[in-house]
C-alpha cells in the first residue's frame, strides 16, 4: 500500500500492488548517487496488509566510487581582520589505477593562496589552502583549481570560503535619546571588544556636551571595555547640534573610537502654549 524512502536521494517506481499467493512481486528503487563519496546506506519502508507484518523495512548499501577524492571539497576559515594567515589542508587521493598527475593549483582570489604536496606519487596529495592577510570584515570567497590527468575528473575545485570578523566593535553604533527634554538623568552603556592580534587600552572617554559624565571600565584587560554615559536632567540636543562620545585608543588604525548622539526632533504639538487645540489652515482654493 505505500513505499517510503528515507531521503530524496531515494525514489521508488511504480510497484507491484498486489501479489497473489505464491506470486512474487517487485518494488523499483533508483538511489542517486551525485553528491556521496564511499560507503552509503538507505532504507525503504513498505507497508502492507499483513497483520503479522504490516511494515517491512528494506535496506540497500553500497560503496561509491570516485575517481579523485577530494577531503573535504572546501577550505573553511573563522578569522579576524588582524589574523596572521592560516591554513587549512585538503587531501587529494586518486582512486584510478594509472597515476595521477595535478597541475600546480590557481586561485581565484588573491586573498587565498594553495600550495600542493605529494604524499605518495601519482596516487595521494595534499592542497595546503591559506589565507593571505590583511582581509577585510566580512565574506571572503574563492576557488582553488588544479587540473588533473584524469578524463573522469579533468579539474578539481576546492572552493575557499572565509568569515571575518571585525577586529574591534562597538555597540551600539549610536546613543538614541528619547526625543523629549530629559526629565531625570538618563544612563547609557557603550560596549567596545577588540580582538585584534594586540592590547587595546582606552583612555579620555567623554562626551562634548555640558554636563554628560562618562565611566570608562576595563571588563577584560586590553580586550573588553564598557563606557556608562549619564545624561542630566534636562539635557536636550539643540537643532543641528552634533554631540558624540568619543575615546582615544593605542591603536593605530582606530587612535579615535566615536559614538554619536542621536535625539529625535520632538513630536508636532496638536496645542498651542495655551492649551488651545491649533487648527492647521484650509487648503488653497
Amino acid at each position: 500500500t505505500a513505499v517510503q524512502t528515507s531521503c530524496g536521494c531515494t525514489t521508488a517506481g511504480e510497484w507491484t500492488r498486489q501479489v497473489e499467493p505464491g506470486k512474487t512481486g517487485s518494488i523499483p528503487i533508483q538511489f542517486n548517487s551525485g553528491g556521496f563519496g564511499g560507503n552509503v546506506g538507505k532504507t525503504i519502508t513498505v507497508t502492507c496488509n499483513d497483520p503479522n507484518q504490516p511494515t517491512v523495512t528494506l535496506q540497500i548499501k553500497g560503496n561509491i566510487w570516485k575517481a579523485i577524492d577530494v577531503t573535504p571539497p572546501y577550505a573553511m576559515f573563522n578569522l579576524h581582520s588582524e589574523a596572521p594567515s592560516d591554513t587549512k589542508p585538503v587531501r587529494i587521493v586518486s582512486n584510478e589505477e594509472t597515476p595521477l598527475t595535478l597541475s600546480a593549483p590557481e586561485s581565484s582570489n588573491p586573498a587565498f593562496v594553495a600550495e600542493l604536496t605529494t604524499n605518495q606519487p601519482g596516487k595521494e596529495f595534499q592542497l595546503l589552502v591559506k589565507t593571505v592577510p590583511p582581509l577585510a570584515a566580512g565574506t571572503v570567497q574563492g576557488q582553488i583549481t588544479l587540473k588533473t590527468s584524469s578524463t573522469n575528473m579533468p579539474v578539481i575545485n576546492v572552493i575557499a570560503y572565509a568569515i571575518v570578523q571585525p577586529a574591534l566593535t562597538v555597540a551600539p553604533a549610536q546613543i538614541t535619546l528619547p526625543a523629549i527634554q530629559l526629565g531625570n538623568p538618563t544612563p547609557a552603556t557603550v560596549s567596545i571588544r577588540y580582538v585584534g592580534t594586540n592590547v587595546l587600552a582606552l583612555r579620555e572617554a567623554a562626551v562634548n556636551a555640558k554636563g554628560v559624565a562618562v565611566d570608562l571600565k576595563e571588563v577584560q584587560p586590553g580586550r573588553d571595555f564598557t563606557l556608562a554615559v549619564s545624561f542630566p536632567a534636562g539635557f536636550e540636543l539643540a537643532p543641528g547640534e552634533k554631540v558624540e562620545l568619543s575615546v582615544k585608543s593605542n591603536h593605530p588604525q582606530f587612535p579615535m573610537i566615536k559614538v554619536p548622539v542621536i535625539q529625535p526632533p520632538r513630536p508636532a504639538s496638536l496645542f498651542d502654549p495655551l492649551g488651545t487645540p491649533t487648527v492647521p489652515p484650509a487648503a488653497s482654493q
